[in-house]
């Protein structure tokens, strides 16, 4: 069976929560693109390849204070496309030196080929990702 792009987002979800920062368990093409459009100044906005972009989340997500606990109001779109969906949810965690709770919207626009993934593309709300966490993200965060 060939993954759709709708079983990629859920297997996008399920590599979040599981604390490998969309890495582990997800196919993603050696040639993936990854793109944060509205990332600030110091944070990269687009990642070229599965290698660096693995880097990246790795770092970025062991510099994150955050445990990553729920997705809700998920909505999948259809587009008419097949090898696309776009994905609005908010993602939810505990901040780790407070134990508060928060979450944030975000925007996933996933592009399946061939069984993998070969372009992310994610609109973050980074003032309300940083409400969340008291503070401005850190600079190597994805």
């Amino acid at each position: 069976m060939t993954l759709t792009p709708r079983d990629a987002f859920t297997q996008w979800q399920q590599s979040i929560l599981s604390g490998s920062a969309g890495t582990g368990g997800v196919p993603l093409a050696d040639d993936v693109v990854v793109e944060w459009p509205f990332n600030p100044p110091e944070r990269p906005r687009r990642i070229d390849g599965r290698a660096a972009f693995e880097a990246v989340a790795r770092a970025g997500r062991a510099a994150l204070p955050v445990r990553f606990e729920e997705f809700s109001d998920v909505v999948v779109h259809e587009t008419s496309d097949p090898e696309v969906v776009v994905a609005e949810y908010r993602l939810g965690g505990t901040v780790l030196a407070t134990g508060r709770r928060a979450s944030a919207p975000f925007i996933l626009v996933l592009r399946v080929r061939d069984g993998q993934i070969v372009h992310v593309r994610e609109y973050q709300d980074v003032a309300a990702m940083e409400r969340a966490l008291g503070g401005p993200l850190p600079s190597g965060r994805a």
